[in-house]
């Protein structure tokens, strides 16, 4: 009952009352990170949803503040990730303040509060079928993953804590501890970045790095994100 018809009404009416009480610190942020950024302080992605009707998952841009910057090499190739990641970035990302902008993706309803946390394209591409079950569900700002470990367990944890989530069934005092759970790991900046990196690893290229795909495999997966995101 809660999961059908309560969850979407309660996750619009909390990330609106969330986007006017921090409203001063939006506003702070967008200023702050205009001229931390040099630009555009906002930092949108495709990202995969909910399925739909017809079995496919839904494109949406998530919304965050940016935390690295666009700093290039001198053949305009990005430098990496360790050397546009500064003070101001590592602080949104610490405090996970970064994410604040993704309450106008809960609003819109392209998120939930909590639910499984959407990824990456290209690391849909590299899912299971039945790790991709955790799109049957709206994803979610937080979830039971990212309070179990976070970025600190490996990608195969984290799919199984997103079915975890689905299969012991949605409920209203679930969602809450998690929300609370959050709270705690907010607080204490713990496991906002997998220790000793500065940025998760994707998770082909952990595939990549475990030996569970080959080269051909990999390159495969990469061009059918590629042509996913064309549509």
């Amino acid at each position: 009952m809660y999961a059908k018809f309560f969850k979407r009404f309660f996750d619009f009416w909390l990330s609106l009352v969330a986007l006017s009480v921090l409203s001063p610190i939006f506003l702070v942020l967008i200023i702050v990170g205009a001229f931390a950024m040099k630009g555009n302080p906002f930092f949108s992605q495709p990202r995969p949803g909910k399925k739909g009707k017809d079995g496919k998952e839904k494109i949406f841009r998530l919304l965050k503040f940016r935390t690295m910057s666009n700093a290039k090499d001198e053949n305009g190739n990005l430098l990496p990730d360790e050397k546009r990641l500064g003070k101001y970035g590592k602080l949104l990302r610490s405090t996970s303040l970064d994410e604040l902008p993704s309450l106008l993706n809960i609003l819109v309803g392209d998120l939930a509060l909590v639910g499984p946390r959407p990824q990456l394209v290209r690391d849909m591409t590299f899912m299971s079928e039945e790790q991709r079950r955790r799109h049957t569900v709206r994803p979610g700002l937080t979830g039971l993953a990212q309070v179990n470990g976070r970025n600190n367990i490996t990608w195969e944890k984290k799919f199984e804590y997103d079915l975890e989530y689905i299969d012991k069934g949605i409920t209203l005092w679930g969602d809450l501890k998690i929300l609370f759970k959050t709270v705690g790991k907010v607080l204490k900046r713990s496991d906002t970045v997998r220790e000793g990196t500065v940025s998760d690893m994707d998770f082909g290229d952990w595939l990549m790095q475990e030996g569970k795909v080959d080269k051909e495999t990999y390159d495969q997966k990469q061009a059918e994100a590629k042509e996913l995101l064309k549509v």
